[in-house]
């Protein structure tokens, strides 16, 4: 027998839902009348709290993503990974659901329709599918990881003999984009262009802000399709081009602006958020056995307690559907919550593996799961990894109490990182950023010295 809270259920008999029609059915509990914030600097502040309020309402809550935009947010786990996991229920297509928002919303850039891989369904999701992981596994590791280095090394060039650094605006943001823009085959120039359009995406501070940054977005990629038609080159854009699976020009387009954007600012805010973890957290440099954590796990500690992309997976049921005890209309906008499904069975402020959560859904899950996350992997790890390396007695230069965090429904990004170290200059002994990059130092290396020397951070 079918459980009225598996999926695409009946209700119950006897459930008034029975003689409802749909548009008087409840979105949550009968006397939710007002959906909670997800954006504004009281929801940055404390998200853990809203999440706990939100959990009142059941599975599922409603809540508002930006001014006039309601929303249903899954955050309960095994339903998250029901919904995930259920294409035949739940669709990607969002042109239904355009109509009845305003065109100018600042988060239309990251929910409106577009011909690719995340907006398509069946036949279709596979075919775009096809052409990223294909594309993607032409880009060796070996290779990846020498092309991080390289940015990184670049980067740590430019702040290297000041002893400060905003990890945020100087490191975590500039490593994607330049990755990316690289990986996409355009020059380094193109590359503030790009982190400024996908930040105004995200950030979504106004309509206009929001329409400005999507149509700069466009541009640079309109630019750099043109540049490929004229030259192909070892990149990912001539792949997704000369791939079997045909993509015309539209469906070029968007596909690219899709891989971007979904591999520069939710990389951008793993990596700082990370790094914000390993200054502020002892445990990265002594443990009682005598062993520092690692990149690795801090990287894993992020992905479990503050994703960098807490709110997404956007679908729309097919039908009015009885979900998890709760009625959801068709067509109406439902999202998962990575952070607070993951946190749901967590007491202490740390989830990870063992708290009975199973897996975290960072990288979501299902046909929709995130194709590259061991290239996302990669990346973010060896950036840390080299500028922890170089600079191994960084910290924060100002207490963990006193960061802030960006606004917005859809991402967990810090506002800025201040952090201070030794200066390195190109002239000193040994190997430096600017000498001998292959030969530099590495993540043992590191650990060696910061278990023996490293004293913690007095900021803390």
């Amino acid at each position: 027998m079918t459980s009225p809270h598996q999926p695409g259920a009946a209700p119950p008999p006897g459930c008034p839902a029975h003689a409802a029609p749909p548009q008087q059915y409840p979105t949550a509990q009968p006397d939710a009348q007002t959906p909670v914030k997800l954006y504004g600097p009281d929801f940055a502040a404390d998200p853990r709290r809203i999440y706990a309020q939100l959990r009142q309402y059941g599975a599922l809550a409603p809540v508002e993503i930006a001014p006039e935009v309601t929303a249903m947010l899954v955050t309960d786990y095994r339903a998250a990974l029901d919904l995930l996991h259920d294409d035949a229920t739940w669709s990607k297509d969002s042109r239904e659901w355009m109509t009845t928002v305003p065109p100018d919303s600042p988060v239309m850039p990251m929910l409106m329709w577009r011909p690719n891989v995340f907006y398509a369904d069946g036949p279709a999701h596979v075919r775009y599918r096809d052409v990223i992981v294909d594309s993607f596994k032409l880009v060796e590791p070996h290779e990846l990881r020498a092309r991080v280095h390289h940015a990184a090394d670049m980067l740590i060039q430019r702040f290297g003999a000041h002893g400060e650094v905003d990890l945020i605006a100087d490191y975590a943001r500039l490593i994607p984009l330049l990755m990316f823009n690289n990986l996409f085959g355009l020059p380094d120039s193109y590359s503030e262009r790009l982190i400024a359009a996908i930040a105004g995406m995200l950030d979504g501070n106004s309509p206009e802000e929001a329409a400005a940054a999507n149509d700069a977005f466009t541009t640079y990629i309109m630019e750099l399709v043109g540049a490929k038609k004229a030259q192909r080159g070892a990149d990912l854009t001539s792949w997704f081009m000369d791939h079997a699976n045909g993509l015309n020009d539209e469906e070029l387009i968007h596909n690219i602006i899709l891989t971007m954007g979904a591999g520069n600012e939710p990389l951008a805010n793993l990596i700082g958020n990370a790094l914000a973890r390993m200054l502020s957290d002892d445990r990265y440099y002594n443990t009682v056995t005598g062993g520092a954590l690692t990149a690795h796990d801090a990287i894993n500690e992020v992905l479990w307690n503050d994703p960098p992309l807490t709110n997404y997976s956007a679908h729309f049921p097919v039908r009015d559907v009885f979900f998890h005890g709760t009625w959801v209309r068709k067509g109406q906008l439902v999202m998962v919550s990575y952070a607070a499904a993951n946190s749901q069975f967590d007491t202490t402020g740390q989830t990870g593996p063992g708290s009975g959560g199973g897996s975290h859904l960072s990288w979501a899950a299902g046909p929709h799961a995130c194709p590259v996350k061991r290239h996302a992997l990669l990346i973010a790890t060896t950036a840390i990894e080299r500028l922890t390396a170089w600079l191994s007695d960084i910290e924060l230069a100002v207490d963990t109490s006193t960061l802030q965090w960006r606004n917005g429904a859809f991402h967990r990004a810090l506002v800025a990182l201040p952090a201070r170290f030794t200066p390195i200059t190109p002239d000193q002994a040994g190997a430096t950023p600017w000498h001998n990059r292959d030969s530099g130092p590495t993540s043992s290396t590191r650990s060696e010295a910061t278990s023996t020397e490293r004293q913690p951070a007095s900021a803390r």
